[in-house]
């Protein structure tokens, strides 16, 4: 049984995930309350407390078999006819929507990594406003989650991203009069900020708790009763996912199992409320064949934990986006630029080249 769903408060569900306890297991049990006050750093009340409710859990699981069998098979024939209705997010570039198939994939995790200043967290802060378009002008109608770990988040630039995604949805449709004036009631930029969910995390364990939290938080925070159309989530940016595990963890191997159980839990979200999970990810520097190379943070293990791998960098004074990875999409890169009213074409088209 998977610690996250152990009947515990957020904040011992990360202290056990931070230690390395992603599922529940012999080892868990074997040990005395002493050795998970040490480990966990917690009250020996509170370590016996965690040990009782995982043991109940796992005995009640082990009496009715609920657990036993992995449900929801379905067929290919299936899956392919879901993959008909799968939503996309734009990110205001219309080349880089076409290089991703139509933006960015809901049911699935997209990590997009760069260098500073490359334009991550304008991406980001885009496509917390541009999830919010109507859905009879193109868009999810939907909600965003925007979790920060560095503070680079600016309501201000939110703001103005926002005012400008209701001009461009006002001026690339047809209305009747009487239309035109009841979308521009409703479309204001208060109320796209009032639909981005911020969270600031300043450390690793509130990152891991925050994640156990999303799965009850999402199924809160939807509208509904007398209105049309329910706006659920249907975004969760992570901004970044590298920030406080460069920073504070020196096991390398239990960042890596930490990091996988996250990973886990962010692919069953997407999956579960059909949202699209975007990870934003720093650069370091890697040793290839006798030179450092730039190459995306946290290994290559962490590679395999997302869909899609999209890598933006520069090419002389233009920024582009490659398709490093993804199972559907061809590799392929297209410039983009970062402007005044956010992520759009590029004015000018060089030939396009990858980095790595």
């Amino acid at each position: 049984m998977e610690v996250s769903r152990l009947p515990l408060a957020p904040s011992q569900k990360a202290k056990l995930i931070s230690a390395g306890y992603t599922i529940m297991s012999f080892h868990l049990f074997c040990l005395n309350s002493s050795y998970h006050c040490t480990d966990l750093n917690i009250s020996d009340t509170e370590a016996l407390e965690i040990l009782k409710l995982a043991s109940q859990s796992c005995r009640v699981d082990r009496l009715d078999g609920s657990h036993a069998i992995v449900n929801g098979a379905q067929t290919a024939w299936d899956m392919l006819h879901e993959e008909e209705f799968i939503t996309r997010i734009t990110t205001s570039s219309a080349d880089l929507d076409n290089i991703l198939g139509g933006g960015i994939c809901c049911k699935e995790v997209t990590e997009i990594g760069g260098v500073p200043g490359i334009g991550k967290t304008q991406l980001g802060i885009q496509l917390a406003v541009n999830v919010q378009i109507p859905a009879d002008r193109g868009g999810l109608e939907g909600k965003a989650i925007y979790i920060d770990t560095e503070g680079s988040f600016m309501v201000e630039r939110a703001s103005q991203i926002a005012e400008a995604c209701i001009e461009d949805v006002l001026k690339n449709y047809v209305f009747q009069r009487k239309e035109y004036q009841a979308c521009q009631d409703e479309m204001q930029p208060k109320t796209f900020l009032a639909n981005i969910f911020y969270f600031r995390i300043c450390s690793y364990t509130e990152q891991i708790a925050l994640i156990n939290y999303l799965d009850t938080f999402i199924a809160q925070h939807k509208d509904v009763g007398i209105a049309v159309h329910a706006m659920f989530v249907k975004v969760v940016i992570l901004d970044s996912v590298t920030f406080h595990f460069r920073q504070d963890f020196d096991d390398l191997a239990l960042r890596t199992r930490v990091l996988s159980g996250m990973a886990l839990k962010l692919m069953k979200l997407a999956k579960k409320f059909s949202l699209a999970v975007v990870l934003l990810n720093q650069v370091t520097t890697k040793f290839v064949e006798g030179s450092f190379q730039l190459t995306l943070a946290l290994g290559d293990s962490w590679s395999h934990s997302c869909t899609n791998r999209v890598i933006l960098y520069w090419n002389g004074n233009e920024r582009y986006a490659y398709i490093d990875k993804s199972p559907s999409l061809r590799s392929a890169s297209t410039p983009y630029s970062v402007t005044v009213k956010g992520i759009r074409d590029a004015a000018s088209h060089c030939k396009r080249i990858r980095m790595m």
